[in-house]
């Protein structure tokens, strides 16, 4: 018996973050991502995102975003996404364990060439995402922490309303005040009505944070696979 069932495989998950502080309410962010979803080196998706968000208090942070998502098949276009979202993270933090819980309303259309078929989606996710320093009592330049998730996808009009679960595991240090790098495993299970599929992903991501207010704490994000 194999560790993965036959039509399993191992995914790439690749992406770059960019967070940038420019004033002491609000923040700027940017992220880049290339999949290998079918082939683990050759990507067939990638997506281009970002927005803005504002620390309404230092646990309390509302973002809106957008972004454009593009599937491949057999190397030709397949389909293509326009995403708007609403979003809303709240921190609670017990010890040196951080506990992150993210709500997010996700507005779609979707074009399909081959077929010329428009279509619409609405999305709500929610996230509970834990991370825990393990040389430092907080995350700092030349910090080693772990991070854990668990996310649940539901959408509207399609069925099945529970699409999707992901469940991520790993590891991630801070380099200096600027990078941070990540590395772990996420499982992801897709329901729908024609049978669930899993897809076992490696996720590799390169975080970027510049903090233009000067504020003499210094925080970092490292907003894990999305």
């Amino acid at each position: 018996m194999t560790f993965f069932k036959a039509q399993d495989h191992v995914s790439s998950f690749n992406a770059v973050t960019l967070t940038y502080k420019f004033h002491p309410k609000f923040f700027l962010y940017a992220e880049g991502q290339l999949r290998g979803n079918e082939d683990y080196t050759y990507p067939d998706y990638y997506e281009i995102k970002g927005g803005v968000g504002y620390n309404l208090t230092k646990n309390h942070k509302p973002f809106v975003g957008l972004g454009r998502y593009v599937n491949y098949k057999e190397h030709s276009l397949s389909r293509e996404e326009f995403r708007v979202w609403l979003q809303d993270v709240i921190d609670l933090k017990k010890g040196i364990v951080k506990f992150e819980n993210r709500f997010r309303a996700e507005k779609s259309w979707f074009y399909e060439p081959a077929t010329d078929k428009a279509s619409q989606r609405m999305r709500y996710r929610y996230r509970l995402n834990i991370s825990v320093p393990l040389n430092a009592k907080t995350v700092k330049k030349g910090t080693v922490f772990a991070n854990a998730y668990d996310e649940i996808f539901l959408v509207s009009p399609m069925k099945p309303t529970f699409a999707r679960n992901r469940v991520y595991g790993g590891f991630g240090y801070q380099i200096d005040d600027y990078f941070g790098i990540l590395t772990g495993y996420l499982w992801q299970r897709e329901f729908e009505a024609k049978g669930n599929k899993n897809l076992h992903f490696i996720y590799l991501a390169l975080n970027i944070n510049i903090d233009g207010t000067n504020h003499p704490t210094k925080t970092y994000d490292f907003p894990g696979a999305d």
